[in-house]
């Protein structure tokens, strides 16, 4: 049954990853905005909402590593796994504004959250209303002064949608992106069970892929139908809604406390890496391309993550 879980979770975030960018494209086009801002706000939501039920449902369960976990785990997986896969597939080009806004961004709620850990070893409610506030400043700062910050190719089968059609694919979207990660996870960590893997070990691995599917299945979609705004949009968006959003709102309901100490002696180090490793790259990038060559560096650096995990 577990197996089964699995499959028909991977069909699920592979459906709702497709009917979620073909409803961020038809929203881009009708309200006229950038297609790099319903990226980082309208696809990064959706495809964060497992990450966001999954910590919910830990922290209230008193599950705390597991909720911290996933986060940590689905950012490394992101910026390692997914964004390697994804500049793979179709280079990426960058604009100014990725560098002034985007990275700084990141950058600074990765640096907050290791900050309100590394003291005391507990994300403290007013810690997780601060790292929600910044979202909601951020998110205003964005709607109302980014501009766009990927050159994609327009597909010539962009269409504006009818708001009612809009909002059926996105709902679909998020529905089964939701139900895909909740039968992956469910099946995975069934499976894992059997092997007696720790919760933390559990959480990185396992539960943070298996919440990161959404990214890669919406990223992957986007960067084959050539929209690639919104595919390093919904990445970079979606690492900074599961600090902001996803362990704000779970800190803001009951305080995280990190029982098994390697989470901040040990992987947050890895995820601040990764963060700090797409800068250079960023930077050293020919003609502001992020190509295969960076993403079999980035594939590598999660290789590494993984084996030196499981040794």
């Amino acid at each position: 049954m577990d197996l089964i879980f699995v499959i028909v979770g991977f069909f699920l975030l592979i459906l709702g990853g497709n009917w979620l960018l073909k409803s961020a494209i038809g929203f881009s086009l009708r309200l006229q905005i950038p297609k790099i801002v319903v990226g980082m706000t309208v696809v990064s939501f959706a495809t964060s909402a497992p990450e966001l039920i999954v910590s919910l449902k830990a922290a209230l369960q008193g599950h705390a590593d597991l909720a911290l976990s996933n986060v940590i785990g689905s950012n490394i997986a992101n910026l390692g796994l997914v964004l390697g896969v994804t500049v793979l597939l179709s280079t990426i080009k960058l604009s100014d504004s990725f560098y002034k806004t985007d990275i700084p961004i990141l950058f600074l709620s990765s640096a907050l959250l290791y900050l309100f850990l590394i003291f005391d070893g507990v994300l403290q409610s007013y810690e997780g209303g601060i790292l929600f506030l910044l979202l909601l400043v951020f998110l205003i700062y964005l709607l109302k002064y980014q501009t766009q910050a990927v050159h994609d190719e327009m597909p010539e089968d962009d269409e504006e949608l009818p708001l009612y059609q809009g909002l059926f694919f996105f709902a679909l979207g998020a529905v089964g992106l939701w139900g895909g990660s909740e039968l992956l996870i469910d099946g995975a960590v069934g499976l894992a069970k059997q092997f007696y893997v720790s919760e933390r070990v559990i959480g990185i691995t396992i539960v943070s892929v298996g919440t990161s599917i959404p990214e890669l299945s919406a990223s992957v979609v986007a960067v084959l139908k050539k929209e690639k705004a919104i595919s390093i949009g919904n990445l970079i968006g979606s690492n900074v809604f599961n600090i902001l959003a996803v362990l704000g709102l779970t800190a803001l309901v009951s305080p995280i406390q990190v029982s098994d100490l390697d989470l901040i002696q040990h992987d947050i180090y890895w995820m601040l890496a990764v963060t700090v490793l797409i800068v250079p790259l960023s930077y050293w990038l020919p003609n502001m391309q992020f190509a295969k060559k960076e993403g079999v560096i980035l594939l590598f650096f999660y290789a590494c993550f993984m084996y030196q995990l499981l040794q």
